[in-house]
């Protein structure tokens, strides 16, 4: 061996380790590790505190988000239809055609002097907003269950949201009241203007039921497939089809305990100048505004649990 050969074995033996490029290995993490979740949910949703039943600037911040899901219900409703938003006139108005014929032709209803296919109309017409708000509200939270489970808005907003869509609908079924009480030469008078606060404690009312039926449908569902025909049922004891003063006077002050009585006959009283039922409208504004605030403290108890349960 050269003398060359052996400092080079001499430099190789006095140098020191290679080391890799990273000085400190990564940590072995457990797999129970990899995957846990973070110690806190971003949102949490409680029970609201005090006497206020909802949180009204979250629904004031949330605002757009109820245009739009009544926007995006009017026009998935009457997507790809054939006659399009004309359905709205259309129930109602072959609903009065039958009960026209059956009751006001055939079984001789009374109607209070008005004749019966206009009294029927007008009988028919907050009965449809109420039973259309009330059926589509009660469903809302199950429709929109890929809504609840994604991303955190008041929930209380998707059941107004259905009855805010119904308010357009029944704002275009009037037009063709209005029509029908020019046909049959009924003037508006200064009563008429009680239509504003009796609509408004309609749809008060709508979204109070709507409300605590959504919240009672995602945990039992018996209450979507009941629904329909608890609302049919309540058609009848209510004075859609018949005037009030048919039932027996011994009944009436139990009869007037139905909320959609004191509605539905003093908005016939408004249109038509009828004496109002002054009792049965008390009745039915206390009755509404209970409702309301009960439905709010319980949907907002029970809406923590929506995203497990629905």
């Amino acid at each position: 061996m050269d003398s060359s050969t052996g400092e080079r074995a001499g430099l190789l033996e006095s140098a020191p380790p290679l080391q890799s490029e990273r000085a400190d290995p990564l940590p072995i993490r457990k797999p129970s590790e990899q995957h846990q979740l973070p110690e806190k949910p971003l949102v949490v949703i409680e029970p609201s505190r005090g006497w206020s039943p909802v949180n009204l600037r979250d629904l004031w911040v949330y605002r757009e988000l109820l245009y739009f899901l009544a926007w995006r219900d009017l026009k998935v409703r009457y997507k790809q239809t054939v006659i399009g938003i004309a359905w709205v006139v259309m129930q109602p108005l072959l609903s009065t055609l039958v009960f026209t014929l059956f009751l006001g032709k055939l079984a001789r209803v009374p109607s209070d002097g008005i004749p019966y296919a206009l009294f029927a109309y007008a009988g028919l017409l907050p009965w449809t907003f109420y039973s259309s708000s009330l059926n589509n509200s009660g469903n809302s939270i199950v429709g929109n269950a890929h809504l609840i489970t994604k991303v955190y808005f008041p929930r209380i907003i998707i059941p107004a949201a259905a009855v805010a869509g119904r308010i357009v609908d029944f704002a275009i079924a009037f037009v063709i009241l209005v029509g029908m009480m020019f046909l049959y030469g009924v003037p508006f008078t200064l009563e008429t203007l009680m239509l504003v606060p009796l609509v408004l404690l309609l749809t008060l009312f709508a979204l109070g039921t709507g409300m605590w039926i959504s919240a009672l449908n995602v945990k039992y569902r018996d209450i979507g497939i009941a629904l329909p025909v608890l609302i049919q049922l309540w058609m009848f004891v209510s004075p859609v089809l018949y005037p009030a003063s048919l039932v027996p006077a011994r009944w009436r002050m139990l009869y007037d305990l139905n909320p959609l009585v004191g509605l539905i006959e003093n908005f016939r009283a408004a249109l038509f100048g009828l004496p109002f039922n002054w009792r049965a409208l008390v009745l039915s504004t206390v009755f509404t505004f209970a409702m309301l605030i009960y439905s709010a403290y319980a949907f907002r108890r029970m809406e923590r649990e929506f995203a497990d349960v629905v």
